[in-house]
């Protein structure tokens, strides 16, 4: 048997959920774990979330990031 089983079900009358599988033996005791989906949730990218996130953002672009490196280098070496 498999280590886990993953299906897709509706919630029925009364909050109750079926799960049918063929390689469940009768008896067998489960765990069954059950996460609702919010399908109201919009997926957002990283990028997204990171422009939203509220603090200092020291550069807004990557050639300011690459002029600071470029100076903090030039600082190393004088």
């Amino acid at each position: 048997m498999r280590n886990a089983l993953h299906k897709e079900t509706t919630v029925k009358a009364g909050g109750r959920v079926e799960v049918t599988d063929p390689e469940l033996a009768d008896g067998t005791t489960v765990d069954v774990f059950v996460l609702p989906r919010d399908r109201d949730v919009r997926r957002r990218s990283a990028l997204d979330i990171l422009r939203e996130a509220t603090g200092h953002r020291l550069f807004k672009t990557a050639e300011e990031a690459d002029e600071y490196l470029r100076e903090e280098r030039a600082a190393w070496e004088r």
